[in-house]
């Protein structure tokens, strides 16, 4: 047996409560293993350990696993009647038996090896306390991304005197084009006939920039956005749309013109806001490399972009009595985090405990792009955004030497990171402000609809950027920040491709399927290239197919098809198309 594969602790996403009274197990072992038992029972259903009455576990196979790439990772779930659970695995191969604990592995000869203490794995106690619990709503949601200042210009009187006409085309970041709060309000009509439950705005604090990511004054709300009354009134009018607001926190860094950074530059180490920041040498340079020098950390060595100390208990105070006021005074549903892997981890957890404190169905989200499991044990944020989800779909289109098993082992990864409460409420997406457009990366609007019928399709909570409903063009930043085409939209220019996004966002809405956690990979097609899921219900007694043919051939689909939403599938003879489309019920 390859013992080097098998893996298992009693933590983290390896062994968690789900909710009060079920205990999530999983284990990685490689290949070559083909069977899995679990032994488990309560640590003193023999009486005080140490006695000499015999510890007699319950054996159950584990039926359920899913394919990584060069393991396996099995999976069941236990129903701790004492709410304690004491455990060891029973392995097999083809030749082979071996039994896991947590000192290393036994035959069945040292499993019965007379006087051997069993180390076996063991969770204590299901604590309430600790069971890590995230917002019911999120995995209902769709959520639409807005960057305000190139979304809708609503309110002339707002912009800044420098404004430009709204245009189509490429943009810099230093140029504005008036978009508003007050323009978000008034297309609060358009998100909800598309389908949209919740907005998620970039920073609309007070700020020097068009992106806002160097706020000036976190407690006002940028000018040439509106003020106070006006986003009061975007959040009641979102509110009664049915959609949830999000704000952008970015609590890593600061814009130059924040006054404790003012103070700082002014007085140096006399400043009371001197250990606000993380400074190493003072009079700074002027000459814009200040930070690569070493005299103060910053947001990617921007000189303009000052590091907060999240570790000085004054600044989290600071940015948490912030928050606080955002959800006190707005009402705000969430935050995100800017950056969130810099901030500290104990601002993160006095974060939580206080907004939740204000309203536990509160969504804190943070900006990671990488495994993010130190994050997410329930102390911290609810999800972060996930771009390891966003990566893994769009490689298998850019590399085509890519197969389905490929495909399968990498949204197996992504879904197998974290806890399923987690795994609920994922921010999923893919494009954002910070990338190229969807379009851009896919060059084609076949493979642009397959990405977001993937994307509808998974588990966690599903967000499209401003204009990818209509498949709005443009690179990387600050290319991915055009002005939103208002015009070309009311005349009717891009109904055919809102038509599609509209029904994706209807069914993920009232199919629960598309929404399921469960869904496992078939691969019965002859194809490598043809991508096959099957979404299973709650409680297994239904099911659905998702078919992409992402090959040049024509693919004929055998059994019983009752299409729920196609492109490019020919019902008559049951062909899918090269790039096209089925998602079917199934029996």
């Amino acid at each position: 047996m390859n013992f080097s594969a098998v893996y298992h602790r009693t933590t983290d996403n390896y062994c968690y409560p789900l909710n009060e009274s079920e205990l999530i197990v999983n284990l990685k072992t490689g290949y070559d293993v083909e069977r899995v038992f679990i032994c488990y029972g309560d640590p003193f259903s023999a009486g005080i350990l140490g006695g000499n009455e015999q510890w007699v576990p319950q054996r159950e196979e584990i039926p359920y696993k899913k394919k990584l790439k060069h393991q396996i990772w099995w999976t069941t779930t236990l129903k701790p009647e004492f709410k304690r659970c004491r455990y060891y695995f029973e392995l097999q191969t083809a030749n082979e038996k071996w039994f896991y604990f947590e000192d290393g592995f036994l035959t069945e000869k040292g499993l019965h090896l007379e006087g051997k203490m069993l180390q076996c794995f063991t969770f204590p106690w299901m604590n309430s306390a600790d069971i890590n619990r995230t917002p019911r709503w999120v995995n209902d949601t769709v959520w639409y991304q807005i960057f305000p200042e190139r979304f809708c210009n609503g309110d002339d009187s707002l912009s800044p005197e420098w404004v430009k006409p709204w245009k189509k085309g490429k943009v810099r970041n230093e140029d504005f084009y008036g978009g508003d709060l007050v323009g978000i309000t008034k297309k609060l009509d358009y998100l909800k006939d598309l389908g949209i439950t919740g907005l998620y705005l970039t920073p609309i604090n007070e700020s020097e920039s068009s992106h806002k990511y160097d706020t000036t004054d976190y407690r006002k709300i940028d000018p040439y956005f509106g003020d106070e009354k006006i986003f009061k009134h975007l959040v009641e009018e979102s509110h009664d749309h049915g959609m949830k607001i999000m704000l952008d926190g970015v609590f890593n860094h600061c814009g130059r013109k924040f006054a404790p950074w003012m103070d700082v530059v002014e007085k140096g180490p006399e400043s009371k806001y001197y250990d606000w920041f993380m400074i190493h040498e003072w009079p700074f340079r002027k000459d814009g490399k200040a930070a690569k020098s070493g005299q103060y950390y910053t947001f990617a060595f921007i000189d303009n972009m000052p590091k907060l100390n999240t570790n000085n208990p004054a600044v989290i105070e600071y940015f948490v009595s912030v928050c606080e006021e955002w959800v006190q005074k707005y009402d705000v549903d969430g935050i995100r985090l800017d950056v969130a892997n810099e901030v500290s981890h104990e601002f993160c957890k006095e974060l939580r405990k206080r907004l939740k404190a204000i309203k536990p169905d509160i969504y804190i989200l943070g900006e990671i792009w990488h495994d993010s499991s130190n994050w997410l044990l329930g102390d911290q944020f609810d999800a972060v955004m996930n771009y390891p989800l966003a990566g893994t779909i769009s490689d298998f289109w850019i590399n085509q030497e890519l197969t389905n098993h490929d495909f399968e082992c990498g949204i197996n990864r992504c879904y197998t990171m974290y806890m399923q409460q987690v795994n609920d409420v994922l921010f999923n997406l893919l494009d954002s402000h910070d990338t190229n457009r969807l379009i851009d990366k896919v060059k084609s609007l076949d493979v642009f609809y397959q990405q977001l019928a993937v994307l509808y399709t998974m588990p966690g909570s599903p967000c499209i950027y401003y204009g990818t409903e209509i498949a709005l063009e443009g690179g990387f930043d600050p290319d991915c920040r055009r002005c939103m085409p208002w015009d070309e939209i009311d005349s009717g220019k891009y109904d055919d491709r809102l038509g599609v996004v509209k029904r994706l966002i209807e069914l993920r809405k009232t199919n629960s399927l598309f929404r399921s956690r469960n869904f496992h990979f078939p691969n019965t097609i002859n194809n490598q290239r043809v991508i096959e899921y099957i979404k299973i219900g709650e409680y297994g007694d239904s099911q659905m197919a998702v078919y992409l043919n992402c090959s040049n051939e024509d693919i004929e689909l055998q059994g019983f098809i009752d299409p729920i939403f196609s492109l490019k599938y020919d019902k008559t003879k049951k062909v899918l198309k090269p790039y096209g489309i089925l998602i079917s019920k199934q029996v």
